[in-house]
């Protein structure tokens, strides 16, 4: 963003933005997402929105660091909510979440934490690998943010190939999940179970 809301009718705005913004992408996709569209039916001016964002790739942006923020908001939510009997009910608890948002969040399924997906499953838009971060890929920001949530709300030791371990697993999970929403616009319940069953598995030899 070029500049952060600071005050509360700011901020309804930018919401309003990023809320209009998902629902073109479900409607129209990214191709023919337009700002001036964006900033109609958000009911601001145009220089209002070029006042927070330079272009639609940086509101889209936007709304992948927001998706993965409430992302993250409802996996800590639900830890605290639950009883957990082993840490890979934190596995299933992270995909069904994932799968949920897929499922009913209005542009999800285009941009879920950084990469266009023009249509279900992928393949993504060449260049929006570095959507979160200009140095890091966005899988690698998500295992990031996934460690550090795990770390802070259970009783997990730092051990060593920890990051490594988180990493394969998101890029695999992801995977795995692309392809179930490719067979399935719902995701194909079988191929989400065997993405569970899959990173349980490798985590399985990296954690205690």
């Amino acid at each position: 963003m070029r500049r952060r809301p600071a005050q509360r009718r700011s901020l309804e705005r930018v919401e309003r933005m990023l809320d209009e913004c998902a629902r073109l992408l479900d409607e129209v996709g990214y191709d023919s997402l337009t700002t001036k569209e964006v900033a109609r039916r958000a009911e601001v001016p145009i220089g209002t929105f070029y006042q927070f964002f330079s272009d639609k790739q940086g509101l889209v942006r936007a709304l992948a660091l927001r998706n993965l923020e409430s992302f993250l908001e409802r996996i800590a939510d639900k830890l605290g909510a639950v009883d957990l009997k082993h840490w890979g009910d934190v596995v299933d608890l992270a995909v069904d979440e994932f799968v949920q948002m897929k499922r009913s969040r209005p542009g999800f399924a285009v941009v879920d934490f950084g990469e266009i997906l023009p249509s279900p499953g992928g393949p993504a838009l060449k260049g929006t690998q570095h959507m979160l971060d200009a140095a890091l890929e966005n899988n690698a920001v998500v295992a990031d943010r996934l460690r550090r949530l795990v770390l802070e709300t259970l009783d997990v030791p730092v051990i060593p190939g920890l990051d490594r371990a988180l990493l394969v697993a998101v890029e695999a999970g992801d995977a795995v999940l692309k392809l179930a929403f490719r067979v399935s616009p719902e995701g194909a319940p079988e191929l989400i179970t065997e993405c569970k069953i899959m990173i349980r598995r490798y985590l399985a030899a990296h954690l205690p």
